[in-house]
């Protein structure tokens, strides 16, 4: 049976993006793949690339290059994209008051409770407030923010 591991953008985004700990992503992907995404995760890497374009990191061509390689990806199965699940809203909601501590932001609710709802074991993300609200809700976290895992 294979391990469903949900990437969120923050990490997903160190696979196309020379930042750091890139490396360690791609190490993670290439032994482990394929992993799980989900729609919200192709808008918040286009969104994503768009902002880093704006600001001048990246050109146009490559954020057009770089978006292209994801959803070939997406399409050869590389990243196995799930739809939005019908009342995530409401179960994103819920996950603000699971997790009261954590100062999760409104996308960053709505990847948890997708994560939650495709049966996700594992959550991969460089964001602290998700690893944290991850772990406060008893989810299995790989970090790939600056602190690694011990």
């Amino acid at each position: 049976m294979i391990e469903v591991i949900y990437f969120d953008t923050s990490a997903l985004a160190k696979w196309y993006l020379n930042e750091s700990r890139s490396e360690d992503v791609e190490a993670y992907i290439q032994e482990r793949g394929p992993v799980d995404i989900s729609e919200l995760t192709t808008v918040e890497m286009r969104c994503l690339l768009a902002r880093r374009r704006r600001e001048g990191d990246i050109d146009r061509q490559v954020e057009l290059k770089v978006f292209g390689t994801f959803l070939e990806d997406v399409r050869q199965g590389f990243l196995r994209c799930h739809p939005m699940p019908a009342g995530i809203a409401t179960a994103a909601l819920n996950l603000i008051s699971m997790a009261p501590k954590a100062p999760l932001r409104t996308l960053d609710a709505f990847q948890l409770a997708i994560a939650r709802e495709i049966r996700a074991e594992v959550l991969a993300t460089a964001d602290r407030v998700m690893i944290g609200a991850a772990m406060a809700l008893g989810m299995r976290v790989v970090r790939f923010d600056t602190i690694r895992d011990t």
